[in-house]
């Protein structure tokens, strides 16, 4: 039976969007075990930073990155950061289109493909497409001013084009031929081609490549059920959770993460 509630208010979770399924998943289990309910609010990580430093009152913040929350860490608003969780960007690619990691550059250059990120500062997945921009210029000189140009900020602001409810965010937006290649992370694109099932995940050539290190942190004045909801997400259970949603441990090694992302996406019959 679950322990005797500490308190009647939920434990206040703000968290990357891209997280929404897989600590959804953790919440239920987390509550299943202690009884204490988790009220989640999911966005891009830079807005639901910048709505705590406006005074917005969270318990837990559970970002894509790690320099949101170390900012508040930073200014005495959380105590520190830990890293729980490890995603990579890859392509999402529209039906019929052929790409392959070795033609994905001179897709993404091509200037008849619509180029779809999130946006920058507001979203840490805009932030690392644009870090896939600047390894571009080692490969291709002048590719990063091209590919920055041409980007189609589609997601990770509050003017973003919202799908209908229960579809894939990302998805949607190569179904609508909005893109025909969109740069977000691999959990994104496993959950997109479970909506629309035509569509292919691209992995990014090592030349190309960018990991995100998710970070979590309590916030200042959290009760102490949002230090124990921390610790679940960090535990054997919650990084099993994790893991099955398509999220990497923090400290696999870089070739154990590539051989376990391969078999991922070979079991969705969907790698090129």
């Amino acid at each position: 039976m679950p322990e005797a509630m500490a308190s009647d208010r939920p434990i206040r979770l703000f968290a990357a969007g891209s997280l929404r399924d897989a600590l959804t998943e953790v919440a239920d289990a987390f509550t299943a075990r202690s009884g204490h309910r988790i009220a989640a609010r999911y966005g891009p990580s830079g807005l639901l930073r910048d709505e705590i430093e406006a005074g917005a009152k969270a318990d837990v913040f559970a970002s894509a990155n790690t320099s949101h929350p170390q900012a508040l860490a930073d200014a005495g608003r959380s105590g520190p950061v830990s890293i729980f969780a490890r995603n990579r960007l890859c392509a999402l690619v529209r039906p019929g289109l052929d790409v392959t990691p070795a033609t994905l550059l001179g897709r993404l250059l091509d200037p008849a493909i619509r180029l779809g990120t999130s946006t920058p500062q507001a979203d840490p997945s805009g932030d690392y497409a644009f870090a896939v921009f600047a390894r571009a210029e080692a490969v291709q000189p002048g590719a990063r001013a091209a590919l920055e140009a041409k980007a189609l900020q589609l997601t990770g602001n509050a003017g973003s084009a919202a799908p209908p409810a229960g579809r894939n965010l990302y998805g949607w937006h190569v179904a609508q031929r909005r893109a025909d290649i969109f740069l977000t992370y691999r959990t994104n694109a496993l959950a997109a081609i479970r909506d629309y099932p035509g569509q292919q995940i691209v992995s990014l050539p090592d030349a190309l490549a960018v990991g995100a290190d998710y970070g979590l942190a309590v916030m200042d004045g959290a009760p102490p059920e949002a230090y124990s909801f921390a610790a679940f997400v960090l535990s054997g259970e919650g990084q099993r959770i994790l893991a099955a949603h398509g999220f990497a441990a923090p400290h696999r090694s870089k070739e154990t993460s590539h051989d376990e992302d391969q078999r991922a996406q070979s079991a969705q019959g969907q790698d090129r």
